[in-house]
C-alpha cells in the first residue's frame, strides 16, 4: 500500500497491504551499500534494478545492506500491531514507482502486447527463525501507462512465504494451482483490487511468469486486459522484527533478453535443507560444475554452477546428466537446457559462454517429480 493511506488502513483494520512511497534515489550500488534512510534506494546490475528501504508504516530505524544481487535487512526491530499496515516494504524492483524508473525497463507495458507473455521472474530469499511478516513479490497495474502517483487497477501479492499473524487484505476466495505450486487466494479493495496469492507451504524461492497470476486475476473478474504492468517489485513487509530477511537473488527477463542476475539459489523450508554436491571428478581437465538442490517434496529448483579451473579462457561449455527418477524441468535460465527421457543437457548462453580462467557462472532450473529426487552428477565440456 501507498504511506498516503496508512492512518485510513489502521482505522479499517486491514492487515497486509504493500509498502510503497516515494523514494530519495542515492545512486548506484557498487559495493555493498547500506541505506538507513527511510525513503532511500539506490540502483543495481548497472540500473535495471532499484532497490529501496521504504519505511512507510513506521518511525522505527531500519537500514538495509544493498549487494550487488539484492539486500538483506541489516538492522529493524518492528514492532506494529499484526491486525494493521506493516512497518515497512523494503524491496527491489523493476519498472516505475512513483517516478523512480530503473535503466532500460520496457515497463509500463500493455497486457495486451505480445511481450508480456514472454515476461519471466525470479527470485531467491532467506527468513530469520523470528519475527512476524511475508516475503512477498508486489506486481502492480494500472489502467492506463503510469510511471508515478498512485496505481489504481490490481495490485497482484505472491506471498512466498509468511511468518506469524498477519494475513493478506480481505478474505480467501478461493486456490489456485500456478508455476508449480498450489496457492490460496485472496481479495480485498482499498480503492484498487488487492489479489494475493499465499503459497501452501512457503518457500525460499520461485520462478513464474507475472502474467499467470494476471490472467488467474482476470479469470476471477478482478483485473482487465487493457491494463499495463507498470512494476514488478519482491521484497518483505514486517510487523514485528524484520532484521536478517534476504533477497539474495532477483531477475526479471522479456522478450529473451539475457538476466543479469542469478535466480534462486536459497533455502527451501525447513524440513528439507539445501544438498551441494562438490565438484565431480569426472569431465574434461579445466571445467567442474557444482550442482546445489533445494527441494520442497513436490518440486525444486537447482543453481549449477560451471567454474573454469584450466588455464585459458573457454569460449563455451556444455554441462550435461542423467536423472535417476522421473525428474521434469519446466523451465530454466541462463543457459539452454534442453530434456530427453532422463537426460539433460545444457548449452551456454550468448552472453554467458565465456569463462576467464579461475572465473565462474550459474545457471539454474526449475523442476518437479514424485518419489526421490537425489543429486545426479553432472559434468563439463
Amino acid at each position: 500500500m501507498r504511506r498516503s493511506i496508512k492512518a485510513a488502513l489502521a482505522a479499517a483494520g486491514l492487515l497486509a497491504a504493500t509498502g510503497a512511497v516515494v523514494v530519495l534515489t542515492t545512486g548506484s550500488a557498487q559495493a555493498d551499500t547500506t541505506i538507513c534512510e527511510k525513503f532511500g534506494s539506490t540502483t543495481i546490475q548497472g540500473g535495471r534494478y532499484v532497490v529501496m528501504n521504504n519505511v512507510w508504516g513506521t518511525d522505527q530505524p531500519q537500514c538495509i545492506n544493498v549487494t550487488s544481487t539484492g539486500f538483506s535487512i541489516s538492522q529493524a526491530n518492528h514492532n506494529v500491531p499484526t491486525n494493521g499496515a506493516p512497518a515497512a516494504y523494503p524491496a527491489v524492483y523493476y519498472g516505475c514507482h512513483y517516478a523512480n524508473c530503473s535503466t532500460g525497463s520496457i515497463l509500463p507495458l500493455r497486457v495486451s502486447d505480445s511481450r508480456f507473455a514472454g515476461i519471466q521472474t525470479s527470485v531467491g530469499m532467506s527468513f530469520p527463525s523470528s519475527g512476524q511478516w511475508d516475503a512477498a513479490y508486489d506486481i502492480w497495474f494500472d489502467p492506463t501507462a503510469r510511471t508515478d502517483g498512485q496505481n489504481t487497477g490490481a495490485e497482484i501479492m505472491v506471498w512466498v512465504n509468511h511468518a506469524g499473524a498477519p494475513q493478506p487484505v480481505g478474505s480467501k476466495v478461493g486456490t489456485a494451482n500456478i508455476a508449480g505450486g498450489a496457492w490460496d487466494v485472496w481479495e480485498g479493495n482499498i480503492g484498487w483490487n488487492v489479489v494475493s496469492y499465499v503459497r501452501q507451504p512457503g518457500t525460499g524461492s520461485v520462478s513464474f511468469a507475472p502474467a499467470s497470476f494476471f490472467n488467474d486475476a482476470v479469470s476471477r473478474g478482478y483485473a482487465q486486459n487493457s491494463w499495463y504492468l507498470t512494476s514488478i517489485q519482491a521484497g518483505f513487509e514486517p510487523w514485528t522484527g524484520g532484521q536478517g530477511l534476504a533477497v539474495n537473488t532477483f531477475s526479471v527477463t522479456t522478450g529473451g533478453q539475457p538476466p543479469t542476475s542469478t535466480p534462486p539459489t536459497t533455502t527451501p523450508p525447513p524440513s528439507s535443507p539445501p544438498v551441494t554436491t562438490p565438484p565431480p571428478t569426472g569431465g574434461p581437465a579445466g571445467c567442474s560444475v557444482t550442482y546445489t538442490k533445494n527441494d520442497w517434496g513436490s518440486g525444486f529448483t537447482a543453481d549449477v554452477k560451471v567454474t573454469n579451473t584450466g588455464g585459458s579462457a573457454l569460449s563455451a561449455w556444455t554441462v550435461g546428466w542423467t536423472f535417476s527418477g522421473n525428474q521434469s524441468i519446466t523451465n530454466s535460465w541462463n543457459a539452454n537446457v534442453t530434456q530427453s527421457g532422463t537426460a539433460v543437457t545444457a548449452k551456454n548462453m550468448s552472453y554467458n559462454g565465456t569463462i576467464p580462467p579461475g572465473g565462474s557462472t550459474t545457471f539454474g532450473f526449475q523442476a518437479t517429480y514424485s518419489g526421490s529426487n537425489p543429486v545426479p552428477s553432472p559434468t563439463c565440456s
